[in-house]
């Protein structure tokens, strides 16, 4: 086992409101695994997203993380087990803008205290896996937008971390360009990485091996690919 919440609660403070966003989530996610969570705008998919990224800490309930209890961390220790345990593919790529692909790709590794001849070797093989091994000292201006998404999954894969965490990663491309994204994380799932993602789109989802669906903060699953397709 991977990722497992269980009774995950996440509140947030409006004025003297209280506001419930999740309400009671269980998931488990084994190792090798490829699931899309998918649910509407405002259905707690990305507050879910934040807590499983080690980005924010739910209100109650318990989170262990490849063995480790997440919420008995301390801030500095969950930002270190963000770092070793899971890369994140954003919608909007999030690249650097001055940096070439190489050293978007590298950053993650700077901030392990990688060495730099190392980070350089690491990058470019990265590249190499997503198929931009000729795209080296490209910046994002001169890429593409499948290709920038790219570079992003080469800067999460470049740390081997233990999920790959993917929010809306096809969002901002075209459908060209979204389909052979959808078929990079297909093979990068065969050659062993765990995949969450996150979508509004069925579609996308649909290329997952397994569908959560989250409504109103409360997650229901389905039986299979096929029902969902019914």
């Amino acid at each position: 086992m991977i990722l497992d919440l269980q009774n995950i609660f996440k509140d947030y403070q409006q004025d003297k409101l209280v506001v419930p966003v999740l309400k009671d989530v269980s998931l488990q996610v084994e190792e090798g695994e490829y699931v899309a969570i998918m649910g509407p705008s405002g259905s707690g998919k990305t507050t879910l997203m934040n807590i499983i990224g080690c980005l924010d800490r739910p209100t109650s309930g318990t989170y262990q993380l490849a063995g480790e209890d997440v919420l008995k961390c301390k801030d500095k220790d969950m930002s270190d087990l963000r770092l070793r345990s899971i890369g994140f593919v954003f919608q909007s790529f999030q690249l650097l803008a001055r940096q070439s692909a190489l050293e978007n790709v590298a950053l993650p590794l700077s901030y392990a205290g990688i060495k730099k001849k190392e980070r350089k070797e690491r990058a470019a093989q990265a590249l190499e896996r997503v198929g931009l091994g000729d795209r080296v000292t490209f910046k994002p201006t001169q890429l593409s937008g499948g290709q920038k998404q790219r570079v992003a999954i080469a800067r999460a894969m470049v740390n081997h971390p233990k999920i790959l965490l993917a929010d809306e990663p096809t969002g901002a491309l075209d459908s060209k360009s979204g389909e052979q994204i959808m078929e990079l994380f297909q093979k990068l799932n065969e050659e062993g990485v765990t995949i969450v993602m996150i979508t509004h789109d069925p579609k996308i989802a649909s290329r997952a091996k397994r569908i959560v669906h989250i409504i109103d903060g409360m997650i229901t699953e389905g039986d299979s690919k096929e029902e969902e397709n019914e």
